[in-house]
């Protein structure tokens, strides 16, 4: 299990962020093996069904074990996306929040909408106060440099609820913004409402990051989450 300092649980719930350095190096060349045979080159590929992935996961395993450090054994891993950045594909992402989760069946519940599908997979907006008790864990499979479209966090904007399209520059001048450099291994928790972008590579070589949400709340309703 990975453990975290009451310095570093502070700092997350300060800053919304916590960089924790060679925190599934151990595990790399699993993560690759299990990586292997995804098409290259994708902004986002959304993963479900991974059997070899799910132990690395469980509350137990070396990535999910961070996650419930935060929140609790009754967490689990909700969504799960790689990222793969090269140089034939290098892209920009405006400032957000991430604010949609995924289910296993369309629903209609109150107070869940609007609904978009993507790769097949049915994604709802929530209540904004399920996202702000979610988790979101980027597991760094290569090195992340200054010239390689590090992410950029607005420090602190998780504690600003739903941000309206309008204000978010705004808030992130407010708040100030930090570069999310990283080693391969190493692993970036966030809140996940903290705001965020990248912007395209300057010196682009391989980027892969292996994004997991998680969350300890069950959803209303007939809802289920699809998980992972």
């Amino acid at each position: 299990m990975t453990e975290i300092s009451d310095r570093e649980r502070h700092s997350f719930i300060k800053d919304g962020a916590q960089h924790l350095r060679a925190g599934v190096t151990a595990h790399l060349a699993q993560l690759h093996s299990i990586f292997s045979d995804l098409p290259e080159g994708h902004a986002g590929v959304r993963l479900n069904g991974l059997e070899k992935l799910k132990p690395l996961l469980s509350n137990n395993g070396p990535i999910g074990s961070i996650a419930a450090h935060i929140l609790g054994q009754t967490c689990r891993p909700v969504r799960a996306i790689m990222f793969d950045n090269t140089t034939e594909a290098n892209w920009s992402l405006a400032w957000h929040q991430d604010r949609t989760i995924c289910v296993r069946l369309r629903i209609e519940i109150a107070e869940f909408g609007p609904w978009t599908t993507k790769a097949g997979m049915q994604h709802v907006e929530p209540p904004f106060d399920l996202i702000a008790r979610m988790l979101t864990l980027r597991v760094h499979l290569d090195d992340v440099s200054a010239n390689n479209a590090s992410l950029l966090i607005a420090l602190g904007s998780h504690r600003r609820g739903r941000v309206p399209i309008d204000m978010i520059d705004a808030v992130v001048h407010q708040s100030g913004i930090r570069k999310c450099f990283a080693e391969a291994g190493d692993v970036w928790l966030y809140s996940t409402p903290i705001l965020h972008a990248s912007d395209r590579a300057k010196n682009p070589s391989r980027r892969r990051v292996l994004q997991v949400d998680f969350s300890a709340d069950s959803l209303p309703g007939c809802l289920e989450w699809l998980g992972v």
